[in-house]
This record gives structure tokens, C-alpha cells and sequence, in this order.
């Protein structure tokens, strides 16, 4: 009997490589976005009229995390008239860390080292994101053409300016495919970072209490043993003060225990005045904004619409399509869109929160 030499898998068509090339090939469309949108970018604080690539690309928050990473954060919040205004404590300090990082072992300009590291996360993130999809089980083709859609999405250009969205989206989606592998131990780190990435820890926290009742609730025919009731309980718990715990730093730092809150409120203030956080407000703000004021209609349409909205999100959650993912995914879509009702304000500018 003749033995046959297993079959050779050809380099080009690894998964790996396949991500990769769709990574690449997005990032020259996105980037010839973002020169046309230099060219034609007037003088603004953080820049001259039509300034090259990576000073484009590193204003805005990429200019808060640059200040962060050059003088940390102020002991004493600026106010005017009162009201707390823009300041470093609305950005979190993982990512112009670890930029520092980099520039101190390459000598990088700060614009260059933040946008350089953008994109290799954002890489990191595709293909995590790849493989998350195929382990809760869609097909590799399905996976790969969301691999697409990630990469070209309309907020897909964040994958290569200096904002923290690469680094978090990578923390994001390890910790999803932890979680769906119910690696819990390994969880514990990666939620700590994240937490200091991005806003991120209550919400996370909320989709992991989600997972542990479920857990609980089909454990006659899916074991959840104690080992894993012990850390899926307390990783619960330790999300949820990682989500606390930069405001309470910025409490104890500056003597104001709503300093963090009062910093990232002053984003919107351009638009709604000065306000305090009540949760779940913001989006019925925003609605009155947009439609009274962009687009002069009346109030009340802004909050039919807004709750029209929200009922199809909700009933979209039980198509056949998204129950696919598995409830793990869901759970965080659901915990982090709650986490969205409560905080954000849906705006032109930076949300905040």
C-alpha cells in the first residue's frame, strides 16, 4: 500500500494571510480617504492648513493622548465660568503609555509611533476578529467576508489614527474569544487593560454577569463547575471596579469625586450646555438636538424615532442571523448597548464616556 504525502496547504491561502491581505488592502483605500480629507483641511488649533498624513492623522483626541503622554493629567481641573471644561482625564492611559514606549525604543516622532501602532493593532484586531467568528462556529467564507465589513466600515479609518480604538477593539475581541473559550483566568488581565484602554469595565462587567446566569440557568445540561462558577463570579466583580476605577482616580487626584464624569460632560456641552450625567438621558438629549435644532422639526419626533429605533435594534437581536453568533456575543452586544443608553451622547464631536 502507497502512502500519500499529506497535502501541502499553499502559504497564500492560509486564513491568516487571507485577513491580512483584506487588513492591507483596506488600509489603501482608507488612506487615500484620509489625504483627501488633509488636502482640503483648513488651519485648526492643532494644525496648519492642509497638513501631511500623520500630523492629520494624530489631531483631535490623537492630540489629547499626546498631551497625556507629555504631561500626564492636571491635579486641578481647568474650569470656566464654573463648569469643568476639556481636559486630559477624559483619555485614559494605556495607549499614550504604550506609544511612549515605542518612541522611546525607536525614536519615532509621537505622530508616527501612535499611527504605526494603530494599524498594528488594528491588524491584531482582524484577525481576532476572524478567528472569534469561525470558533463560534460561521463558516470560514461568512467569516471572512465580515472580516471584509470590518475593515472598510464607515469608522474603520480609526484603525489608523492615533486614537485608542485599535488597542481597545484588539483588547475587546481577545477578551470575547476568551470568553466564549471560558478561559476565565486569562480574562482577569486583559479586562484590567481594557478598562484602562477605553470605557469599558461596567459594561463588560454586565455582559459577564449575563453569562454566569445563563451559565447557572442550563448547567443540568451544560456543566458549570465550581471552579468555574468561582472565577466567572468574581471576574464579574472585577470588571466592574476596573470600570471604576479611573474615576475614582480621578477623584482622589484632583479632590473631585465627579472629576471624570465633569471631563468627558464637557464635550457635550457645545451642544446641550452644561448638564450633569443622569443615566439614560443623553440619547433623548441627543434626539432633541438633532431634530430641533439640525433639522427643525418638532421634539417629538426625535423621541418617537429614537424609541422606534430601539425596538428594531431589540427585535433584531432574536433574528435567526444574529442568534448565529451564540448568546456570548450577544450578551456583550446587549450589555454594551445598554451601556450606550446610559452614557453616550450621540453627536458630531467626541461623546465622551
Amino acid at each position: 500500500m502507497v502512502r500519500r504525502a499529506p497535502s501541502v496547504v499553499p502559504w497564500w491561502s492560509r486564513w491568516w494571510v487571507r485577513v491580512l491581505a483584506v487588513y492591507a488592502a483596506s488600509r489603501v483605500l482608507t488612506t487615500i480617504l484620509l489625504l483627501i480629507l488633509a488636502g482640503v483641511q483648513g488651519a485648526n488649533p492643532w494644525t496648519a492648513a492642509h497638513p501631511s498624513y500623520f500630523d492629520f492623522a494624530s489631531i483631535w483626541d490623537g492630540r489629547w493622548y499626546n498631551i497625556v503622554s507629555i504631561a500626564g493629567y492636571p491635579s486641578t481641573l481647568p474650569t470656566l465660568d464654573g463648569h469643568v471644561t476639556e481636559n486630559a482625564w477624559a483619555f485614559m492611559p494605556v495607549y499614550p503609555g504604550v506609544v511612549n514606549a515605542l518612541q522611546f525604543v525607536t525614536g519615532m516622532s509621537w505622530p508616527v509611533a501612535a499611527v504605526l501602532l494603530s494599524v498594528a493593532f488594528g491588524a491584531g484586531a482582524a484577525l481576532l476578529f476572524y478567528r472569534l467568528l469561525v470558533r463560534v462556529k460561521l463558516s470560514p467564507s461568512t467569516s471572512l467576508f465580515a472580516v471584509v465589513l470590518f475593515c472598510v466600515s464607515p469608522v474603520s479609518p480609526l484603525f489608523q489614527l492615533a486614537y485608542a480604538e485599535s488597542m481597545y477593539i484588539f483588547l475587546l475581541t481577545a477578551a470575547l474569544l476568551l470568553l466564549v473559550e471560558r478561559r476565565y483566568a486569562w480574562l482577569f488581565p486583559v479586562v484590567l487593560v481594557m478598562a484602562f484602554t477605553r470605557p469599558s469595565g461596567l459594561a463588560f462587567a454586565l455582559a459577564l454577569a449575563f453569562h454566569v446566569v445563563y451559565r447557572w440557568v442550563v448547567r443540568r445540561r451544560d456543566a458549570f463547575p465550581v471552579r468555574d462558577r468561582v472565577l466567572s463570579v468574581s471576574l464579574a466583580v472585577f470588571s466592574g471596579f476596573a470600570g471604576l476605577a479611573w474615576p475614582a482616580i480621578a477623584g482622589l487626584v484632583t479632590g473631585d469625586l465627579t472629576a471624570y464624569t465633569d471631563s468627558e460632560l464637557a464635550w457635550r456641552a457645545p451642544y446641550i450646555g452644561y448638564t450633569h450625567l443622569v443615566p439614560f438621558a443623553s440619547w433623548f438629549q441627543g434626539a432633541d438636538w438633532w431634530f430641533t435644532f439640525m433639522l427643525q422639526l418638532p421634539a417629538w419626533l426625535g423621541i418617537v424615532t429614537l424609541l422606534v429605533v430601539v425596538a428594531l435594534f431589540v427585535v433584531a437581536q432574536f433574528t435567526p442571523a444574529v442568534r448565529r453568533l451564540g448568546v456570548d456575543l450577544r450578551f456583550w452586544v446587549a450589555a454594551y448597548s445598554v451601556y450606550l443608553l446610559a452614557v453616550f451622547f450621540p453627536s458630531r464631536a467626541r461623546s465622551g464616556c
